[in-house]
């Protein structure tokens, strides 16, 4: 069970963390196909197409993704041009312009994760529409921080593009679901099943 731990007891603002596990870790192991703690290129792209995205989709994703990301997760080895992501320091490579859901360890920080509604939800209060959800990124910019905001808007609109129901809404349970790691697993059982009919 998740047990919850204060993360600066002298803080005027209480804030909680979930301390189960790093969640940003439980986020990108969906990827890791073969449970190494490394994720490849070809892994990347393997399950994006899990989940159901194109070829195109998944091939871009997968460059992206891991050219993005290999440096910052194996900080002081030698570059690999087969751009390997550490899993275990996925959290180096949080970048910028974000929600602050994960914090600097790659924990799940509650309080963040409820700004994304309180602020930005307008129309229904547990779910964002397209505007609201391009507001909140573009609300998230931090200054001259172009690599975060291309980042978290490609992040976020993939996000809705794959998830949003029939009514164009994002719905609170599909965004915990990403950030607790849940998501890409249940997105690849429901291909499986669909694909199988």
């Amino acid at each position: 069970m998740a047990s919850s731990q204060l993360v600066d007891p002298e803080a005027s603002t209480k804030e909680f963390v979930c301390m189960e596990e790093n969640v940003l870790q439980k986020h990108v192991s969906f990827f890791d196909q073969n449970n190494d703690g490394i994720v490849y290129p070809w892994e990347t792209f393997k399950g994006f197409r899990q989940i159901g995205c194109g070829l195109a989709l998944s091939s871009v994703a997968a460059v992206f993704i891991n050219m993005g990301l290999s440096s910052k997760t194996r900080p002081g080895k030698f570059p690999s041009l087969l751009f390997p992501i550490e899993i275990q320091n996925i959290h180096k490579g949080k970048h910028g312009s974000d929600t602050d859901v994960y914090d600097p360890e790659g924990r799940f920080v509650p309080k963040k994760f409820e700004e994304i509604f309180s602020k930005h939800a307008i129309a229904n209060k547990s779910a964002l529409t397209s505007d609201e959800l391009m507001a909140m990124v573009k609300g998230n910019r931090e200054p001259k921080n172009y690599s975060g905001w291309l980042a978290s808007y490609v992040e976020w609109k993939i996000l809705y593009v794959l998830c949003k129901d029939k009514d164009g809404l994002l719905h609170r349970d599909t965004i915990k679901a990403v950030y607790d790691g849940s998501l890409f697993e249940q997105m690849a059982k429901d291909k499986s099943a669909s694909d199988k009919k």
